[in-house]
């Protein structure tokens, strides 16, 4: 590692800490219903969709609303890719995708996962790309952070049977948040050189003879909101290490800062709704100590070089830079690559298959954490809050009273939920991969075999089950078990999470809030959060360790003796 390596990763946690601040303020009052002045917008919207902005609603309605939206959406997206070489903005006459592949691919940008099973400059017409992904790219992310706005609204009172409105909430979450940044966000990339076209790919003279196609197109706008929804779909195949995506190391450090700030700033206006700022404080907390841990390690273990060419005297200085960009080198790849996989953003600016290891294990383990830093926009927020409801039941546990958060008495029915939450996950991430790899069809879509072949099925598994959408490069996944079996694994991982929390918010709400007193259990100092990271890392553990055993910590081990597969 380097003094340049480290002061970078300090830089982008620094700007992103600094935002993160006011930024929470600005969605309390947000979530508050305080900000109004775009209502000359608003009103127009809810007229034409028939919302009724004084109604509100329980969680059930709340969840129902959610569900109903994310299902219109998903077909009018798979009739989109289906139906593209009919429809307009499409210059170079792609077709539409095979019904197993537009089944994957509408699934993964309803959940906001963005799994990427096809080639986009070769798969997705211009007018796919702006009318259905993008689309997607804003409604997914404010639908996760309007479920976070219904739970931070249990906590803020007691004995209320309402969690607000789901459409009032999409539609200001987009107005007075993701649209605004996203712009200001596509502006600076499009003067950094990223294209805003709708004009045909360019076809040149290369200075080697021959005819080059260059694919362009609408491409600021939708990287803007890809990485500021945690979303991650990229317009080009190679994502954000395209130059075309990601050009320069300033507009790396751009979007890094995108991925990240809206997942931090959560916690902050989770202390102000809720009325209890340092409890917010603690959450942020956890987050940037994991996701610092994370930063560290990718970084230290990518700086080293790869144990075989060490032995054969062939190491060089930059550590491992095969899959990196020369432009980015290893710092700024790695920073970017946890920064991505401790949210729910698929974006990459290097290939996690040619990572070391332990460089790829700290990746996939920051999912399988459960993205909870700082996590997707709203699921970060919700995830990290149900593994608070599990360490303050440990907690009551040691000291034998009735664990307490934020004043809301936890028993019986918000465990059960918080534990289906959490399980569902790991039912479809270790069962799915265990499936995949005893198939003639799984096998064979491993580029390697070994341990890091089970590396490459874990993490895709984990990725779409935690609706990440990054990958190993070696798997291949445009197959009828995986097109199928991981759209599955996207849809429970979002929507068997997201009802057993808004059910969670619900029970709490109808709850009176208890005074604090000398008997209550601090949940805002450094006793609790380092018990919440305990929960958090030891609970992930013992559901995952046996299998990152077999893959990457085997394979590094195999290194270190001077053997690969």
């Amino acid at each position: 590692m380097t003094l340049h390596g480290i002061g970078f990763i300090a830089l982008a946690l620094a700007l992103v800490f600094g935002a993160a601040f006011p930024l929470g303020a600005y969605l309390a009052r947000l979530y508050r219903g305080e900000l109004r002045f775009l209502a000359a917008i608003e009103a127009p919207i809810y007229r034409l969709c028939g919302i009724d902005p004084q109604r509100q609603m329980a969680w059930g309605a709340y969840a129902v609303g959610l569900l109903l939206l994310s299902l219109i959406h998903f077909l009018l997206l798979y009739a989109i890719l289906r139906l593209q070489y009919f429809l307009p903005f499409n210059p170079e006459h792609i077709r539409g995708m095979s019904p197993k592949l537009a089944f994957n691919t509408a699934v993964s940008f309803t959940t906001n996962t963005n799994w990427q099973a096809y080639a986009p400059e070769s798969q997705i017409s211009y007018g796919a790309q702006m009318f259905g992904l993008a689309v997607h790219n804003f409604l997914s992310a404010a639908a996760g952070l309007a479920a976070a706005a219904a739970l931070m609204r249990a906590f803020a009172g007691g004995g209320i049977r309402t969690l607000g409105n789901f459409y009032v909430d999409l539609v200001r979450i987009t107005l007075y948040l993701l649209l605004p940044i996203a712009v200001v966000a596509a502006l600076f990339l499009i003067g950094s050189g990223v294209p805003m076209t709708l004009a045909p790919y360019a076809h040149v003279h290369a200075l080697a003879g021959g005819m080059q196609t260059i694919a362009r197109g609408p491409v600021a706008l939708q990287e803007a909101i890809k990485e500021l929804g945690t979303n991650g779909g990229g317009f080009f195949n190679a994502n954000s290490a395209h130059p075309f995506e990601n050009p320069t190391a300033w507009t790396n450090l751009l979007e890094i800062w995108l991925i990240l700030v809206i997942g931090f700033a959560l916690p902050i206006a989770f202390g102000h709704v809720a009325g209890r700022r340092r409890d917010g404080r603690a959450l942020f907390a956890v987050m940037a100590v994991i996701l610092a841990c994370g930063m560290v390690g990718a970084y230290a273990a990518e700086a080293a070089n790869n144990p075989i060419l060490v032995h054969a005297g062939l190491a060089a200085h930059p550590g491992n830079m095969v899959g990196k960009e020369v432009r980015f080198g290893v710092a700024q790849s790695t920073t970017f690559n946890i920064a991505a996989t401790g949210t729910s953003t698929g974006a990459v600016n290097s290939f996690t298959d040619s990572y070391l290891p332990l460089g790829g294990l700290t990746a996939l383990f920051m999912m399988q954490l459960g993205e909870i830093a700082p996590g997707g926009v709203g699921s970060g927020l919700y995830g990290i809050v149900l593994f608070a409801l599990l360490a303050v039941f440990v907690a009551g546990l040691m000291v034998g009273r009735t664990p307490e958060y934020l004043g809301k008495k936890i028993e019986a029915r918000e465990m059960k939920l918080a534990m289906l939450a959490i399980l569902v996950q790991t039912l479809f991430i270790l069962a799915g991969a265990g499936f995949s790899l005893l198939t003639k069809s799984g096998l064979a879509s491993l580029a390697n075999a070994g341990p890091h072949g089970l590396s490459e099925m874990l993490y895709g598994w984990t990725s779409a089950t935690e609706n990440n959408g990054s990958a190993f490069a070696g798997l291949s996944a445009n197959t009828m078990l995986l097109d199928y079996g991981l759209g599955l694994a996207m849809l429970f991982g979002r929507f068997a999470v997201m009802i057993p929390v808004l059910a969670i918010a619900g029970s709490l709400g109808a709850k009176p809030r208890l005074p604090h007193s000398e008997g209550t259990f601090p949940t805002d100092g450094p006793l609790f959060i380092g018990l919440l990271i305990g929960v958090i890392v030891i609970l992930v553990g013992l559901q995952f360790m046996p299998a990152d055993l077999l893959g990457p910590i085997v394979e590094h081990y195999l290194l270190l003796a001077g053997k690969t597969f």
